[in-house]
């Protein structure tokens, strides 16, 4: 994987969380907050920390933001900060610009201003805990579009000691498994006549509402 450079403004909750998963996943991470608190908790796991106002242009031209490969825009309290903090990145050249939104016209907001794209982490969460808790195999899901999606699914009991041969998932319900995840093994070179067992799950992608149907 690429090293990457990534600007972080806004060191909330999600701020924070990026700033760590970032860090763990080998990135060069420059955080950045009008709170000196705040740059303080993300310091262990950041290259480096700096406390300022992204609204002002004085400040923001120190930050050199057209080095950073992305620079994500975490405000979440204060939406009129993220706009202009979002349209200053994009006057002074940054390379790609992530902004989170609450709702959609403030992602149309954004869009306008600069945002090359708009993410919406408690909707995206909310979406993954309805789909999550509200079926008794799906264990995760990635959405890929609106009518696709990736799932992480438990065997249905009934299909233990079957092969994925005899369950023709492909042909039935439209549904594609790509790996089958046991423990820590994911085994992605499949032999279509293996017994499935009770300690493995698969991984699949379809449509969602094949996807429903299936393993409701």
């Amino acid at each position: 994987m690429t090293t990457k450079n990534i600007l972080i403004i806004g060191l909330g909750r999600f701020g924070r969380h990026c700033a760590r998963k970032l860090n763990e996943l080998g990135h060069q991470v420059m955080a950045v907050d009008i709170s000196e608190d705040r740059v303080d908790a993300v310091l262990p796991y950041v290259t480096d920390g700096l406390i300022g106002n992204s609204t002002r242009s004085d400040f923001m031209k120190t930050l050199a933001v057209r080095s950073y490969d992305v620079c994500i825009v975490a405000i979440g309290d204060d939406f009129q900060s993220s706009l202009e903090t979002t349209a200053l990145l994009k006057d002074l050249g940054a390379q790609y610009v992530v902004a989170r939104a609450a709702r959609d016209v403030h992602a149309r907001f954004l869009a306008r201003n600069g945002a090359d794209e708009v993410i919406y982490p408690e909707r995206q969460l909310a979406e993954w805990t309805a789909i999550r808790y509200s079926s008794n195999h799906i264990l995760d899901y990635t959405p890929l579009s609106e009518e696709y999606a990736v799932y992480e699914v438990e065997i249905p009991a009934g299909w233990i000691g079957k092969s994925l041969a005899d369950l023709d998932l492909r042909r039935r319900n439209q549904i594609n498994v790509f790996a089958i995840k046991q423990g820590d093994l994911l085994i992605t070179d499949i032999n279509p006549d293996a017994p499935l067992k009770s300690n493995q799950t698969l991984l699949v992608i379809g449509r969602n509402k094949e996807i429903d149907k299936c393993f409701q």
